[in-house]
């Protein structure tokens, strides 16, 4: 017997990256491993105080039951405190901050709470997969908006005014952006903000990035205006090198959480307690931490600089964030084909810039998550491999 899958599922593909990371498994079963360059998963551990948390919390008796759907008061406290210490944004614990399971989850909860068939979401071309996943899944429409290298990978918001945005009801956007590294201005912010308020529209923004190679972290919600029409998401996954705890936050104005806390405590029973006081030590860490952090990522920086180049690909040096973005040379289609080149002839996977929307077709990306010796063996490779 075979049971089709529901609607919702059709039109969603498996994500891309799981599908490559077979095939580069199955490469790896026959000849020298595969170098992954794809990936922003970080290679470094947490603070070592964070991970001794962690252990400490766990080996008492009383942590392991279920816990409260909006997280302890201890995580929720640091949250709020951790955004005033490095965003300058005030907010209140108990209402305008929920924790989550990792903010990916949180796009999904925003996307089923507040859209259905019908309804319209903005999605940035380029911009994260699971955006445009999240909202297929919903039942709404996306529509996608575009970002390109001639506007600083900003939306064009002008040319979005004169659509019919009747129907819309959410605008995802992230910055630092992710694949582009591309950051905000106040004048760009100040103009969102009008725009979502004349238009009706939720900004949903997404902000794990803020923290790499970032000299001043920023939040949409330190902008005048912002809280009554701006939700964002951050995690400790990239700022704290804790992906796989699974620990993010999701802040706006009381009625928006609560909103979002009506989906979510329908779909889990909270998180670890020794998981949350573990991101408590980790929300409390000192500007030293993040300074440490960066100065590893801008030594791996040049290194890509050094491999893009012997690609022959373009790239801006003052993009942030975990990624390195750059345009193809005019010689190659696409980013597809150089990605597959690179793989099939020097074993190194680098990511094509299509997977993140069509505007995207001209680029790579080139993850900062690996060693320098590892990104130094992948340019060895290049240079003997592609002439």
């Amino acid at each position: 017997m075979q049971i089709q899958v529901a609607k919702r599922l059709q039109g969603t593909e498996e994500y891309y990256f799981s599908k490559k990371l077979r095939e580069i498994d199955e490469m790896n079963q026959n000849g020298p491993k595969v170098i992954n360059l794809g990936i922003g998963s970080p290679d470094l551990p947490p603070h070592p105080s964070v991970v001794e948390a962690l252990h400490e919390q766990a080996a008492l008796p009383n942590t392991h039951a279920y816990q409260g759907y909006k997280g302890i008061p201890a995580l929720r406290k640091a949250m709020a405190d951790w955004y005033q210490r490095y965003y300058a944004v005030t907010l209140n614990p108990d209402t305008e901050v929920l924790p989550l399971i990792g903010s990916k989850e949180g796009i999904m909860h925003i996307c089923m709470t507040y859209l259905q068939a019908g309804d319209e979401a903005l999605i940035p071309n380029p911009g994260y997969p699971t955006y445009r996943s999240a909202v297929n899944l919903s039942g709404a429409i996306v529509v996608d908006y575009d970002l390109v290298a001639e506007n600083g990978w900003l939306p064009d918001l002008d040319a979005l005014a004169k659509k019919d945005l009747s129907r819309v009801k959410l605008m995802w956007v992230n910055y630092p952006h992710m694949p582009t590294g591309a950051k905000v201005n106040k004048a760009f912010a100040a103009k969102l903000i009008a725009f979502a308020k004349q238009h009706n529209i939720l900004i949903c923004h997404d902000n794990p990035y803020s923290f790499i190679l970032n000299e001043q972290p920023e939040s949409l919600l330190q902008f005048e205006g912002a809280r009554d029409v701006v939700l964002e998401l951050n995690s400790l996954s990239k700022s704290s090198n804790m992906a796989g705890w699974r620990v993010g936050m999701l802040v706006g104005k009381a009625e928006c959480i609560a909103d979002v806390l009506r989906f979510k405590s329908n779909m889990d029973s909270g998180m670890f307690q020794p998981l949350q006081m573990a991101a408590v030590k980790a929300l409390q860490l000192g500007r030293e931490w993040y300074d440490g952090l960066n100065k590893i990522y801008r030594a791996r920086r040049e290194k890509v600089f050094q491999l893009l180049d012997l690609l022959q690909c373009a790239y801006d040096k003052n993009q942030v964030g975990m990624f390195v973005w750059a345009r193809i040379p005019a010689t190659i289609d696409s980013g597809y084909t150089l990605s597959d080149e690179v793989l099939q002839k020097a074993r190194v996977f680098i990511t094509p810039g299509g997977i993140f929307g069509s505007n995207g077709n001209g680029y790579v990306r080139v993850s900062l998550c690996q060693d320098e010796k590892v990104f130094q063996e992948a340019i060895d490779r290049i240079k003997t491999a592609i002439k």
